[in-house]
């Protein structure tokens, strides 16, 4: 359990200055559960990878003097060998901090040793996150450098092609569109190859999917499909800090979903999220790569020194980092 003392969650949000300090003490906590993880990558063991980033990330928090509380995370409070929603992290002393969370975000990956495993977290005033419940979300996105309401969640993926071409002045067929290859996702493949756009398909992890739209150097410009709504989040404040565009919206399969909208406080159960929506203050997005991937090096061991390859993104100082680092590995 945590050393931070629970805070009033009546608090819509608080005046804290999200620094490029922080942000940094922010990375190094996710390049600790990213060197946890990496030990595990290509050894066939899911849950060992997992709980490899939980623990090094959990202890990175409670080394840092915030009040962190964890409003997208693992699991739900009874499980606590995950890092849960409602957990109270850091010493207890400094700003209070919502914050989003994936250790490992491909674990299949990781355990595979395949490519895109990343850990990932994102800091907020508290009150800045969207407290979305564990359940899908189909999502929209784009990367910074558009005019607003370029994309539409409402309108179908060809004429969010076409829009995009025409805003970027190139044609169909140069537009990159990322999509998780799942067989929910078969109608959006069918419509893009239709309109002869490219596709790049992905087995897991939509928040390095998402991200991808940042980098022209993916050729990724838009991301579309039906996720985890708080994977949904974290992927949203990424784009809060380069200016990108999101929209979502929550899907629900049964009651028992309904029932955890409703339990963090969400009613209107058809309402289309914008990224303001998502992230209403600013925030801190940090990615550490796992196993190398389309944007993110993977952790490599050489002469008993661990080498890391981070993205910072603080959208209050808006500063982006790309970090790569050399420590001692322990």
């Amino acid at each position: 359990m945590s050393r931070a003392s629970a805070p009033d969650l009546k608090l819509v949000t608080s005046a804290v200055t999200l620094t490029d300090d922080l942000a940094f003490s922010a990375a190094k906590a996710v390049m600790a559960a990213a060197v946890a993880a990496s030990k595990l990558a290509g050894r066939g063991d899911e849950k060992a990878a997992d709980q490899a980033a939980v623990d090094a990330l959990r202890n990175a928090l409670n080394a840092m003097p915030i009040q962190g509380h964890i409003v997208i995370g693992e699991g739900e409070r009874d499980e606590a060998p995950m890092l849960y929603c409602g957990e109270f992290v850091g010493s207890g002393e400094g700003p209070e901090i919502d914050i989003a969370l994936d250790p490992l975000e491909g674990t299949t990956l990781t355990a595979k040793a395949m490519a895109n495993a990343i850990a990932v977290m994102a800091f907020a005033p508290r009150g800045g996150l969207l407290h979305a419940p564990d359940t899908y979300m189909d999502k929209l996105a784009i990367g910074p450098g558009f005019e607003d309401d370029v994309i539409d969640l409402d309108a179908s993926i060809a004429d969010n092609v076409h829009a995009v071409a025409k805003a970027k002045g190139e044609k169909v067929h140069d537009i990159g569109v990322c999509v998780l290859d799942r067989p929910r996702h078969a109608p959006i493949i069918d419509d893009l190859r239709k309109i002869g756009a490219r596709i790049h398909l992905i087995s897991d992890g939509d928040v390095c999917g998402v991200i991808n739209t940042t980098n022209p150097d993916t050729g990724i410009d838009i991301y579309v499909g039906q996720g985890g709504a708080p994977e949904g989040v974290l992927a949203a404040a990424a784009l809060k800090c380069v200016g990108g565009q999101f929209q979502g919206r929550l899907v629900f399969r049964n009651d028992d979903e309904r029932r955890r909208a409703d339990k963090v406080g969400i009613t209107d159960l058809a309402r289309r999220y914008t990224l303001n929506d998502l992230v209403t203050t600013d925030a801190i997005f940090v990615a550490t790569g796992v196993t190398s991937g389309s944007m993110l090096q993977g952790v490599r061991t050489m002469a008993g020194a661990c080498h890391t390859h981070t993205l910072i993104m603080n959208s209050a100082t808006k500063n982006v980092t790309d970090l790569r680092m050399r420590s001692p590995c322990a």
